[in-house]
């Protein structure tokens, strides 16, 4: 997980999103605001991110993020079911065309019994929604870096295989 890398993920997203005037919207739990700074600090992105949400306590998952309560009470906050409804659901609030979500546990001490550096991210679309895990190892800043990273890589991957 390189800076360089993040940098190159998300100037690809930005560049095939913009590419097919399209929007992006983000959920995020563990990265608390990481992925909407780095979208952010793109002059110009006004054109296609519509913003985001920070839902690091579970209730607000529900709430803000439109993740079934009951899908939490019965998986829990890290999860890939918690990560696609996150997606989908940020995707639906802020009328976006694609919405990206991460949640996990950053550390340092495991959460509920799931190991730190356990990260689930998401991409919702129009095509439908892909999750990914990651196991990523390091500190704290390390293991939310990375998913940064990872979540701007299933972006473009998702965006790049969707009819243009």
């Amino acid at each position: 997980m390189t800076q360089d890398a993040t940098q190159a993920a998300l100037q690809k997203l930005i560049e095939l999103v913009r590419d097919r005037g399209a929007t992006l919207a983000t959920a995020e739990s563990l990265t608390g605001g990481l992925v909407g700074a780095a979208l952010t600090d793109v002059p110009g992105i006004s054109a296609i991110y519509r913003g985001g949400v920070i839902v690091y306590a579970t209730d607000l998952k529900a709430t803000l993020a439109g993740v079934p309560a009951d899908l939490l009470a019965d998986v829990g906050p890290v999860h890939p079911d918690t990560a696609a409804a996150l997606a989908s659901g940020v995707r639906e609030r802020l009328g976006a065309t694609y919405g990206l979500a991460t949640t996990g546990v950053a550390g340092p001490d495991p959460q509920a019994g799931i190991e730190a550096g356990t990260v689930y991210v998401g991409a919702a679309g129009p095509a439908g929604v892909r999750v990914r895990k990651l196991s990523l190892t390091g500190d704290r800043e390390a293991v939310r870096r990375g998913s940064v990273q990872g979540v701007f890589e299933l972006a473009v991957e998702m965006v790049a295989e969707e009819p243009g």
